[in-house]
């Protein structure tokens, strides 16, 4: 009875926990960042302050909890993508990749908002944690096609001046440590696919492609190509329009 009694406290925990999350979620997709608030939260939800408290002790720490699982859907649906393609094939991995993070982004504007747009006002995020891990995971990603690539791809970039004290500390020895065989101009390479993919992905999430354009996706996928050209594997004479939407 006791066992009984134990689990249904946890479900109910957890789909409390649960519910705060999509509420905070709710108010910062109406509101912005800076309406993230436990005890608004709270009166929403029709808790007392202290009850939520008893759940996430801080708005940090929620806000902490929101940004480890953003990104760790944003990983999972990364890894999916890429996880039927040919290991050999980079424009093929590059692609689904680009494609993922871009449907991921459209579907889910408030946890893109949350990761890559406005900071939450007054925020102090927790050194390492699984916050940070799960960014790691997502951005390990990108950076294990183009090291696949790098062996067709290294050619063009004969001549790059990039050297491992271009990059934050912390980030070049996560790479060293990941992928000790990549080269710097390598990971550079990798930082400009990604930023060329986000960029297009935030006009379009933040509705500045509207006004000039009919078919967002239609641009982005003839940016896919070019940067599966980056990776030194596609032709130049192939049309955007024959990669698969």
């Amino acid at each position: 009875m006791g066992q009984v009694t134990q689990s249904r406290r946890m479900r109910l925990r957890e789909a409390t926990t649960a519910e705060i999350k999509a509420t905070a979620l709710k108010h910062m997709a109406s509101s912005g960042t800076a309406a993230i608030s436990l005890r608004a939260i709270a009166r929403d939800m029709g808790m007392t302050a202290g009850a939520i408290y008893s759940y996430f002790d801080t708005r940090d720490n929620l806000v902490s909890v929101l940004i480890a699982d953003v990104y760790g859907n944003l990983a999972s649906a990364l890894e999916t993508a890429i996880a039927d393609c040919p290991q050999d094939d980079a424009a093929t991995q590059v692609q689904a990749f680009g494609r993922a993070y871009r449907n991921w982004a459209v579907g889910n504007p408030e946890e893109f908002r949350l990761v890559y747009g406005d900071a939450v006002p007054d925020y102090q995020p927790p050194a390492g944690g699984a916050a940070a891990e799960a960014e790691h995971r997502a951005c390990a990603v990108l950076t294990g096609i183009v090291a696949a690539a790098w062996p067709k791809a290294q050619h063009l970039y004969i001549g790059s001046d990039h050297v491992w004290s271009d990059f934050d500390p912390e980030f070049a020895e996560l790479i060293r440590q990941s992928f000790p065989d990549l080269p710097p101009a390598a990971v550079a390479l990798s930082l400009r696919v990604w930023g060329r993919m986000h960029g297009l992905v935030s006009l379009e999430v933040y509705g500045h492609l509207g006004p000039q354009v009919r078919d967002p996706e239609k641009l982005y996928r003839a940016e896919l190509v070019d940067l599966s050209r980056s990776l030194g594997h596609v032709s130049v004479g192939e049309s955007p329009d024959a990669v698969p939407a």
